[in-house]
């Protein structure tokens, strides 16, 4: 595992997007794993204003989310479908056919996951997984708990996290109980994972997940038996992990 700590979140969303843009460039038609979440956000920003530059092109690159919540419509506010285009793929030269992500107002949820699972092997697997963590060490919605062995699944969100998730609503109550996300199992099938953390309240979390047991109470942790991660975290994230003596490049 690469760490790589930079001083800030406007620092870290450039080293990441550097990441990305890196894979883009060396294979054109990547498969990207993506993640919603504010902690992306400066990074899509970034290679935004790269593709404006003309720096990059994304014509020939197909996408897949993480996860959907369960009752959205892609045109709803909060919908993951809707953060994706208003952040990432309205502002870039992606096909819009080329940019799959869960649909939450499947009939048959389960066989939505189903045919998730399929549409990743027919492209061939994920070349690179762009992933958040959450304040209980969840990765996309899979919850501390959960098998690692699952892959696309119907989520029951923890309190929790409907609690972190209530800033983006009115209310507490409009807050989606269910989620469809890819599994641990999809995740780790990836060839590469890029991992981005951001804030001082995400510390003690991180140095559970790198500097502590691969255990199921914190699902980050996994990550640690993948050959090819890279962590890019602010200063704050990584306080933590770097005060227990793990090694990270500036």
């Amino acid at each position: 595992m690469r760490i790589y700590l930079s001083e800030d979140y406007k620092a870290m969303s450039r080293r990441a997007a550097n990441i990305i843009s890196a894979q883009v460039i060396t294979k054109p038609d990547s498969v990207l794993g993506l993640a919603t979440g504010g902690t992306p956000v400066g990074a899509y920003q970034q290679l935004v204003e790269w593709y404006k530059k003309g720096d990059l092109s994304f014509a020939e690159i197909k996408t897949v989310n993480l996860d959907e919540y369960l009752g959205l419509s892609p045109h709803h506010e909060q919908s993951y479908r809707y953060f994706m285009q208003v952040n990432l793929f309205d502002h870039i030269d992606i096909k819009p056919e080329n940019t799959h992500v869960l649909n939450g107002l499947a009939k048959d949820p389960q066989a939505e996951c189903a045919a998730y699972n399929q549409l990743i092997r027919d492209l061939g697997g994920i070349d690179l997984q762009l992933l958040g963590m959450g304040h209980n060490g969840h990765i996309a919605f899979n919850e501390p708990g959960d098998d690692f062995g699952l892959e696309t699944h119907v989520v029951t969100l923890t309190d929790r996290t409907i609690d972190a998730n209530t800033r983006f609503f009115e209310s507490r109550d409009e807050v989606p109980r269910h989620a469809l996300s890819m599994g641990i199992k999809n995740i780790m099938q990836a060839r590469r994972i890029l991992i981005v953390v951001s804030g001082e309240e995400k510390a003690e979390t991180v140095c559970k997940a790198f500097a502590g047991p691969v255990t199921k109470d914190v699902p980050a942790s996994v990550l640690q038996l993948h050959p090819d991660v890279t962590l890019v975290g602010d200063r704050a994230a990584l306080s933590k992990l770097v005060e227990a003596g793990v090694p990270v490049c500036g």
